[in-house]
């Protein structure tokens, strides 16, 4: 999957670029928006510099990463990534001080938009049960709850329990048991 540079009515999303070294390191070393993801915030440029390789850059892991700009001034605020398949994960994070700006949910939907129209069947989503606002952007984007799991979280060793949610892009569909088998403890929340 390609990272497209794409516009909405106040955002541009598009790839990660070496350039863009000092902002990787100021929103992944973030405390408060690294607070719920399967990583440490980074702490050095040098952190910043091998995240990039190793995730950003040049589609990776096959997947889209693109660095969320408002697209008046071109200033990096987040990021949204989709995972390649088979969970075609969609995550995404936002500094602080641009929450609750419906910036994500914009950003998602111009990116769900796009992967409609590139053929994509369906979109995962998980969040944390501890981080009701983000399952809030999932739902307010027509995603499906499936299912709830414990994970034992790596690399920093705590337990999760996680949700997860599915959207249909082709209309049909999806049942996605990944995360339910692989998790010895799994239910179903009256949501």
């Amino acid at each position: 999957m390609q990272t497209p540079t794409l516009t909405t009515e106040r955002l541009l999303l598009r790839e990660w670029t070496p350039v863009d070294l000092a902002d990787i390191l100021r929103i992944f070393g973030d405390e408060e928006t690294n607070h719920f993801l399967p990583w440490y915030p980074l702490k050095t440029m040098e952190e910043a510099a091998a995240f990039f390789a190793e995730r950003l850059a040049l589609q990776a892991d096959g997947g889209l990463h693109a660095a969320l700009c408002l697209r008046e001034s071109g200033e990096i605020i987040g990021y949204l990534n989709v995972s390649s398949e088979p969970a075609c994960d969609l995550g995404y994070g936002l500094l602080g001080s641009h929450r609750g700006k419906g910036y994500v949910t914009e950003a998602a939907l111009a990116v769900l938009d796009h992967l409609t129209a590139q053929g994509l069947p369906y979109v995962t989503a998980t969040h944390d049960v501890e981080n009701s606002k983000s399952g809030a952007v999932m739902q307010r984007l027509g995603m499906d709850y499936q299912y709830s799991y414990l994970e034992h979280w790596q690399p920093k060793n705590i337990p999760v329990v996680f949700r997860l949610y599915l959207k249909s892009l082709d209309g049909r569909e999806h049942p996605f048991p990944l995360y339910w088998e692989q998790s010895q403890i799994h239910f179903v929340e009256g949501l």
